[in-house]
């Protein structure tokens, strides 16, 4: 429990309210895949602008779960939105969609979702 992710804000967040914690797993779990997939999707494309939109999003919720990686979702989000033609982002990439994840996975199961 809670090595890919972290709760000590959300649970600050919720005032220890339990269902509200889970509301908001359930909402990691429904928006962060699905912008990861967009993320890797505009990556793949070179397509700068929907890259740095989808970074964006995830941004957030990325640093409310405590995944580790804002840092370098913010590398993928500004190749994204100063279209870094000359970098090659793919290993930060790799890095942000591992961590996303293995969060997904150990949350479905921290909470039976």
């Amino acid at each position: 429990m809670e090595q890919h992710y972290k709760l000590f804000r959300v649970r600050e967040l919720a005032d220890g309210d339990e269902d509200f914690i889970t509301t908001l797993a359930e909402a990691f779990l429904e928006e962060v895949p699905e912008d990861a997939e967009r993320l890797k999707k505009a990556v793949a494309e070179k397509d700068y602008y929907n890259a740095y939109q989808a970074a964006h999003k995830m941004k957030p919720t990325i640093d409310l779960f405590e995944l580790g990686v804002l840092n370098v979702l913010i590398e993928v989000q500004d190749w994204g939105k100063f279209e870094k033609r000359d970098m090659d982002i793919s290993a930060q990439l790799a890095i942000v969609i591992s961590a996303v994840d293995h969060a997904v996975a150990e949350i479905k199961s921290d909470f039976n979702l």
